[in-house]
């Protein structure tokens, strides 16, 4: 098989320009690097994107969920309703403060959990809903909280791919008990590193703040047990640089979906629900015939891919049962795990990108 083409579009390409440079140096230069001014700004300034929700910093995406089930008190013996089709860390969270993760099926067409099977799913030991906005695209929240007030449940939205999304005019964020955000470098704003939480609930929101700080809001005044997962001065400097960069960079990913929408042919192309307000962290297509030879074909024409994700949470190995998978009924799931692509969609692409990936997705749907 030939190599890669000669100038290959990456699936991805992090944006770290000269402002978010002189940011970074500019916080570094005034000494004040941890949990400062800047973070404080940064989350005043990111509460205009979930509805002027109060916003907590942390250290990363996966914390801000941790900390969230941490400070609604859940654990051991509590179930948390998740689905298997997304990054570990959705699950990761809910282990880790000792509560159990309950999978359950997505819909065929947003990639995102089901609420019927959410409904499924309730037990007397269900604390709390975790939805995932995956790819970019909303779970389909009006469905869901009407499913968490009936059963007096939690939500905490994973929002971690999804910043600036919205159903029905409400962004994402601002539906639940809180939501989560992730500043990871490839996804459509980041902070080097770095996660926020949002929620309605001020009590919630300082309890937050005393959790990441070691339980304290003084110095040496500790009320809790808490841990360290504050967000820095320099990540939080950077993030703010990203964040009013955030919507022009989200349009531009929302143009190159649907200049792909209308030109690739030889795959299925990614549905949007009515209401939905997509921000394309990933352009997922489905592959109906040879995955591992489209994929190949792909990488062959220079175009950047990736299955996100190849392996459902449940079928990893924390998650399995006497070493095997448990006893989860999700055909929907397994199927998008088979089938998936993710094409290259960020900002960066330029018109001849975007003909070269919808050509070669068209000539790699064909792969046998």
């Amino acid at each position: 098989m030939a190599g890669p083409h000669p100038e290959f579009i990456p699936p991805a390409r992090p944006i770290i320009g000269e402002a978010e440079i002189e940011a970074a140096v500019r916080v570094l230069r005034s000494g004040r690097v941890v949990q400062g001014p800047e973070v404080a700004a940064f989350e005043e300034e990111f509460g205009d994107l979930v509805g002027g929700r109060h916003c907590v910093a942390v250290n990363s995406g996966t914390s801000a969920l941790q900390l969230t089930l941490m400070a609604l008190g859940f654990g051991p013996g509590d179930e948390i309703i998740v689905p298997s089709f997304s990054f570990a860390a959705s699950a990761n969270a809910v282990r880790l403060v000792g509560a159990e993760p309950v999978f359950v099926d997505i819909e065929p067409g947003s990639f995102c959990v089901d609420p019927e099977a959410v409904a499924a799913a309730v037990t007397p030991k269900t604390v709390a809903i975790m939805p995932v906005h995956l790819y970019g695209h909303p779970a389909a929240m009006d469905r869901i909280m009407a499913i968490a007030q009936q059963h007096g449940l939690a939500v905490v939205e994973d929002a971690a791919q999804a910043h600036g999304a919205e159903l029905n005019g409400t962004p994402v964020g601002a539906f639940g008990t809180a939501g989560c955000f992730s500043f990871y470098p490839t996804k459509n704003m980041h902070a080097l590193e770095g996660g926020m939480i949002s929620t309605a609930d001020a009590e919630l929101a300082r309890t937050l703040r005393l959790l990441r700080n070691q339980g304290m809001e003084q110095r040496y005044a500790n009320e809790i047990v808490g841990a360290n997962m504050r967000m820095t001065d320099v990540a939080a400097a950077i993030g703010r640089v990203q964040l009013t960069q955030l919507g022009e960079w989200t349009e531009q990913r929302r143009a190159n979906a649907k200049f792909l929408d209308s030109a690739i042919t030889g795959m299925v192309t990614p549905p949007v629900a009515d209401g939905a307000r997509h921000v394309y962290h990933q352009y997922t297509v489905r592959v109906t015939g040879n995955r591992d030879a489209a994929q190949a074909r792909l990488t062959e024409l220079g175009i950047g891919n990736a299955v996100y994700y190849p392996t459902p949470i449940h079928r990893l190995k924390p998650y399995l049962v006497d070493g095997k998978p448990g006893a989860w009924d999700l055909p929907e799931t397994e199927r998008a795990a088979a089938e998936v692509v993710s094409l290259p969609v960020h900002p960066s692409l330029s018109q001849a990108d975007l003909e070269r990936i919808a050509e070669g997705a068209n000539l790699a749907g064909g792969a046998r």
